[in-house]
């Protein structure tokens, strides 16, 4: 080979190079849009805020957090679904609204579990079934009991997929329940603590009651323990093999290139393992960090559906 061939060679090998590594450090080309399926002020909100912040200073690119509302994310991926898979838009959602809407309006939603890269997930709101310390029961065996002994037990819940589980439990046990719908978590521990509800629904503003002495946890109602009452067993390993786990997730468009897809998702892990993004997550949700990452977000998604599924009887 002439020196001048040989010359050629190394140069075209160089170029290959510098194109790999250009690849590999994908960047967008203008704006990154976070776009947050809730209104501003929420917890959902509050965690894609610093997210987007972090993920700037981290990157240097441009990363604009954007408030997508509509029927708890659904209008949100709806659009993520339908627009180019070109790595400028990712979403940040709850899985649990996502699935009930999949499972009772398959086909009207414009989208379904398909349509998107899964990227990670960043926490796990920690879904805990309580009652007051000095309650005859410890368990859910112990609260089906009480319900029996005295025609029937009153809980206070504020979404459906909590009501559903328990009906579950209802059917299941025989046990009567009588359930109160209240506004959020704040009202059901005030119903539990002033004795119009026995046992209730809480995913955080129960803990300083907890720590004080004058609640008790029945059951994790999360697929998993609760990091801050790991003796308390779940829903399934007291007998009933349902769950409500809400989950808060990332995702693209579907067919998003695979050097903007890797390089979305390192950087958020990286921002999530951020002690300014840990902080606020626990602030917020009172629950650690758990990012599943794509191929954990994905299975949850899916076996979140079949859940969801049986929750409401399909």
């Amino acid at each position: 080979m002439t020196l001048r061939k040989t010359l050629a060679a190394f140069a075209a090998a160089a170029s290959l190079f510098v194109a790999g590594v250009a690849q590999a450090e994908w960047a967008p080309k203008g704006n990154l849009t976070l776009q947050i399926g809730f209104g501003a002020g929420g917890s959902t909100d509050t965690i894609g805020r610093v997210v987007a912040k972090v993920m700037k200073e981290q990157t240097g690119w441009n990363v604009i957090a954007e408030n997508k509302p509509g029927g708890g994310g659904v209008a949100m991926f709806a659009g993520i679904a339908n627009r180019p898979a070109d790595g400028s838009v990712v979403g940040l959602g709850v899985n649990m609204p996502i699935l009930v809407n999949l499972v009772n309006k398959p086909g009207e939603l414009g989208f379904d579990l398909d349509s998107f890269d899964y990227l990670g997930t960043a926490a796990r709101a920690q879904l805990g079934l309580f009652a007051r310390a000095d309650a005859p029961f410890d368990d859910v065996a112990g609260l089906i009991e009480y319900a029996k002994a005295n025609g029937a037990a009153p809980l206070a819940f504020d979404a459906k997929p909590q009501e559903l589980a328990m009906r579950q439990v209802m059917a299941k046990s025989g046990a009567e329940f009588q359930f109160l719908s209240t506004k959020g978590g704040a009202e059901n521990l005030k119903l539990v603590l002033g004795g119009q509800a026995i046992a209730g629904f809480e995913a955080g503003e129960h803990l300083p009651f907890l720590e004080s002495g004058e609640i008790k946890m029945i059951a994790s109602m999360n697929n998993t323990r609760h990091n801050y009452a790991p003796d308390t067993p779940t829903l399934p390993e007291q007998g009933y093999d349902i769950y409500v786990d809400p989950v808060f997730f990332f995702a693209a468009a579907k067919g998003t290139p695979e050097d903007a897809r890797m390089a979305i998702t390192e950087a958020l892990a990286a921002a999530l393992d951020s002690e300014e993004v840990k902080t606020v997550v626990m602030n917020s949700l009172k629950s650690p960090i758990e990012n599943m990452g794509p191929e954990g977000t994905e299975k949850m998604l899916r076996d979140g559906l079949v859940n969801v599924g049986a929750l409401f009887g399909k």
